[in-house]
């Protein structure tokens, strides 16, 4: 429960732009409403959703109702969801209209000596990216972008423009209105549980922080593999591919929490400060090593849980001749004295055998000496941090089998489950949101985080651009093309399955 000194820094009005879209209804709204159940939203407290059609606050209300008991992972209590019903309002203008922005403000200042919130706001852009500078300039034009004394977040969804050049104008365009510290570019895979236990595994384990180098790890993979397709975002996907879809924002995150040095102190700035040096320690990628250690991939058709499927082409809002891309593996080094010599393996892709996030440490092999002297097949040590569906770290590790004389097996310890939602711990975006009202930014990305995380990406997509594939080159089903399996075909290195 919030005391009355906390409740008073969080107390705020969220504004959401896109308050009618499918990332508000099946996302913010159960969030808000798990933050109500879990007793963590603050008392003085209102939502204004706006949008561009016609509906009176009841009408809103009763979409939110509906949103939330299908989303949400708490069912509805009837106390927590009147509790938030009568905190929501909607606000019909659209982004374009200055007039709207005028009403806006009118409106904010009457919640504000209704719910005492301060001058407090949030700003949610939950909306398409090329509405981000229209709608800060219209707060910033109409005096709503800063209140005397009172707090201001913004908060973008990603992608956080389209290459290197469009992110530097896009951040330009947004700092003339608001401060670095006020901008909260959301990762909604930094909000998960497992993704934040990465520094505590490393941090409070000296079993784990002690090997945590080249001299002891062999390799490290970072899979977010999904059996979906693009579904309805193919208008969205066509122009985006899995480099700027997953790569150059959620595996570089994790890649960087990762292989950080460990921070100064626990505070936002020291984390995020250790993560951009791992990005810019990233290997160049040469004309060789684009050849030789990047590969991407296009899904055709294939059989999903049994059912037969369509390939990307055929999907709805994608060209017949595409060359997207749907799936990406990569080789990388990170040039720094930890990690020197040790690769670096990650893919992403749609429609393939499973869906699953996880990360894999492969220890390296002891000396074939003593018992691996007598032809037993050495298993290596595998770390695996679960991200989704399953949930949890999974151990490998070698004992004697007590069943016979004196063999040796592998032995795995698990901590981790199954649960699609992520189980009864909070959803990304109840710690993301709960952490803006907190004003704790280290979950989000820091401007010079995502500058070096386009230039890498930038040389990909490039290459990407001018090299012809021939797509499609792996079934749906399948975990991605050949060419992928290759990238560890040295010293016996594989994909982990585990």
């Amino acid at each position: 429960m919030i005391n009355e000194e906390a409740n008073k820094n969080l107390s705020a009005i969220m504004v959401i732009f896109g308050g009618t879209g499918d990332l508000t209804q099946r996302k913010l709204m159960p969030a808000l409403y798990n933050l109500v159940y879990d007793r963590l939203l603050p008392e003085n407290f209102a939502v204004v959703a706006i949008g561009r059609k016609n509906k009176t606050d009841r009408q809103y209300r009763d979409e939110v109702f509906e949103s939330i008991n299908m989303y949400s992972r708490n069912k509805i209590d009837v106390r927590c969801w009147e509790r938030l019903r009568d905190i929501i309002y909607y606000l019909q203008f659209d982004f374009t209209d200055q007039e709207g922005y005028e009403k806006l403000r009118h409106f904010l200042k009457e919640l504000d000596e209704k719910y005492n919130t301060g001058g407090n706001r949030v700003f949610y852009l939950a909306v398409a990216p090329e509405y981000f500078e229209l709608i800060v300039q219209g707060l910033s034009e109409h005096r709503l972008a800063h209140q005397n004394g009172a707090w201001t977040r913004l908060v973008i969804e990603k992608p956080f423009g389209r290459d290197l050049n469009t992110a530097r104008r896009l951040n330009n365009k947004l700092n003339e209105v608001f401060d670095e510290s006020s901008i909260y570019r959301i990762d909604h895979y930094l909000g998960k549980e497992m993704i934040q236990n990465i520094m505590v595994l490393r941090f409070c384990n000296t079993v784990f922080e002690s090997l945590w180098s080249n001299k002891y790890i062999d390799n490290v993979q970072i899979s977010l593999c999904e059996q979906n397709g693009v579904g309805t975002r193919g208008g969205y996907y066509e122009n985006s591919g899995a480099m700027r879809d997953m790569v150059q924002n959620h595996i570089l995150q994790i890649l960087s929490m990762v292989a950080m040095e460990p921070p100064v102190n626990l505070k936002t700035e020291s984390i995020r400060t250790e993560k951009l040096k791992v990005i810019q320690a990233i290997e160049d990628f040469t004309n060789e090593k684009l050849r030789n250690n990047v590969v991407f991939g296009q899904y055709g058709r294939g059989v999903i849980d049994g059912k037969p499927v369509v390939s990307y082409r055929e999907e709805e809002n994608i060209p017949p001749k595409s060359t997207t891309e749907t799936f990406v593996a990569l080789k990388l080094h990170i040039n720094n004295f930890r990690w020197a010599g040790t690769p670096f393996y990650i893919r992403t892709g749609k429609r393939m055998g499973k869906t699953s996030s996880e990360i894999v440490i492969q220890f390296k092999e002891l000396p074939e000496i003593l018992y691996f002297k007598e032809g037993y097949v050495q298993v290596p040590n595998l770390l695996v941090i679960r991200i989704q569906p399953n949930v949890g770290v999974f151990f490998q590790f070698n004992t004697k089998d007590f069943s016979t004389y004196n063999d040796i097996v592998s032995t795995k310890m698990d901590t981790s489950y199954y649960n699609p939602t992520t189980g009864n711990t909070p959803e990304a975006y109840e710690r993301l949101i709960y952490d803006i009202l907190r004003g704790d930014a280290t979950l989000f990305s820091r401007w010079d985080e995502v500058e070096a995380s386009w230039i890498f990406a930038d040389k990909i997509i490039e290459y990407r651009a001018k090299k012809k594939f021939d797509f499609p080159n792996y079934n749906a089903g399948s975990m991605g093309p050949a060419k992928a399996f290759e990238l560890l075909a040295v010293n016996g290195r594989r994909w982990w399955e585990v």
